[in-house]
């Protein structure tokens, strides 16, 4: 995720802050522990699931959980922020992260893992959001493009790396540690992080009068968990009663939660923003692009490793021409085609990515169990390049119509709706995949899922013709991080 889709209220002062080039060191460090951070957990489920003896629920959760609690947080940390300070809360975030992932790496079973990990999401979501405020803060104007330049190649850099560090990690068992290194590693870098960012971070004047919503924030969790909860939880239990009773209840919750926001003198969410057709419309973009995302990395982690047996460390390398294509697409095409051919560029992204995904099934269920690395390689590679060529300009599109008060409170949103419908695609297809497995086995089982991924880039295909024709700014700002799941 990058801190380039956060709110900011903050005007950049007039003179350049003396630590400033640290303060963007700083913030680089944290979105790259959170990118990273979600690849390699992606990587260790097999590995978990092996050691502590989990449910494929349980594995669902160790995912769905972080990704929750990081997209309610997202939502109000902002806010947050200009009601306690953004240093401060970025300080807040940093520190608990890092005591956050070394009790992780210290939980004794599922269930602990799992609360942690919820509340490891809760952290990242209060320090991520501060970091354009900060920079902003940190530079002078004639700096700022210049800041922001590094973002996307390091970023990239990570995603292409993040697969092998993780493979590294769990092959290697550092010091009989297992899974749990992937979370050591983040303890050192988040203490050395935290003393830069006390020392170098600039301090922004706090905004009057800026107050939260408790009751929304409120309703907004609720009903967010009995929406989660059913998905994960009703194929061990059988399809109860219970979980389409609270399915059902989360959508009058959510009704709720729009009825207040609608009442609310400090609302949430911005009440203008939900007139907006475009901008209505790339919420739904959004929520079918990052469900068949993160729902069939799941499954297609657990295929190389499980059905085809492949270590950690060659799952991860398995794993590289896709985030390698990813990186070539964004840095290649995504901007350069959003300003040429405008929400066309997007259409042409979805068309390589679903066409890599037929590939792919098709690899899959023609090799079956004899599947290698390198047979997978042209179709992953094409889908990465694609996805490339979506996620960079896809926030501005979505943001096209939006003025400028609008945009912030928008942007922000977007990255929360990103990560919340991550989850629901961790749930939905993770929940396909852990049911159909028993009878069908890994190669049929991902086939099903490769598909339903596949039909869910086309929806999102068929939805982004109601998004605007140009992008804001003409080309886009950040796609978040789907690049790293």
């Amino acid at each position: 995720m990058t801190t380039m889709t956060a709110e900011s209220e903050a005007s950049p002062p007039r003179s350049a802050h003396r630590y400033r080039w640290l303060v963007l060191a700083v913030i680089l460090v944290a979105d790259v522990m959170d990118l990273v951070d979600a690849t390699v957990l992606n990587l260790a489920i097999p590995s978990i699931q092996t050691d502590l003896h989990i449910s494929g629920s349980s594995a669902q959760w160790l995912l769905a959980a972080y990704t929750m609690t990081f997209a309610i947080g997202l939502v109000t940390s902002a806010r947050i922020g200009d009601v306690l300070g953004r240093r401060e809360l970025f300080l807040i975030g940093m520190a608990g992260f890092t005591v956050v992932s070394l009790a992780c790496a210290l939980a004794p079973g599922a269930g602990w893992l799992i609360a942690l990990r919820a509340l490891q999401g809760l952290f990242g979501a209060v320090m991520i959001p501060q970091g354009l405020a900060l920079v902003k803060a940190a530079f002078p104007p004639e700096e700022l493009a210049k800041a922001f330049v590094p973002f996307g190649p390091i970023m990239g850099l990570s995603a292409v790396l993040g697969p092998i560090l993780a493979g590294f990690l769990l092959d290697a068992n550092l010091f009989g540690s297992q899974w749990r290194s992937i979370f050591f590693i983040n303890v050192p870098i988040g203490i050395a992080a935290f003393v830069m960012a006390a020392r170098a971070l600039p301090r922004i004047e706090r905004q009057p009068g800026a107050r939260l919503d408790i009751g929304g924030m409120a309703l907004l969790t609720v009903a967010s968990t009995m929406l989660i909860y059913p998905l994960v939880q009703g194929r061990e239990a059988g399809w109860p009663w219970w979980a389409y009773a609270l399915i059902a209840g989360s959508l009058v919750l959510f009704g709720a939660f729009a009825i207040s926001e609608r009442r609310s003198r400090h609302p949430v969410i911005e009440p203008s923003l939900f007139a907006n057709r475009g901008f209505v419309v790339g919420l739904c973009v959004l929520a079918a692009f990052f469900s068949a995302m993160t729902g069939f990395m799941l499954a297609f982690n657990l295929h190389l490793q499980g059905g085809l047996h492949f270590s950690p460390l060659h799952a991860g390398l398995t794993l590289v021409p896709w985030a390698l294509g990813t990186s070539l697409g964004a840095v290649a095409g995504g901007v350069y085609l959003a300003e040429r051919l405008g929400r066309a560029s997007l259409h042409l992204g979805l068309a390589i990515a679903t066409a890599g995904m037929v590939g792919l099934w098709w690899t899959v269920e023609h090799f079956g169990a004899d599947l290698t690395s390198w047979q997978l390689v042209p179709a992953t590679l094409v889908i990465g390049f694609g996805l490339g060529q979506v996620f960079v300009p896809l926030f501005g599109f979505v943001l096209g119509d939006l003025d400028d008060r609008q945009v912030g409170t928008g942007s922000g949103l977007l990255n929360a709706v990103q990560q919340f419908f991550g989850a629901i695609g961790v749930a939905a297809l993770g929940t396909l995949f852990f049911q159909r497995l028993p009878a069908h086995g890994f190669v049929d089982t991902t086939g099903l899922v490769i598909a339903a991924s596949a039909v869910l880039f086309v929806i999102t295909f068929g939805l982004v013709f109601a998004l605007p024709r140009t992008a804001r700014g003409g080309s886009g700002g950040s796609g978040g991080e789907g690049v790293a799941q």
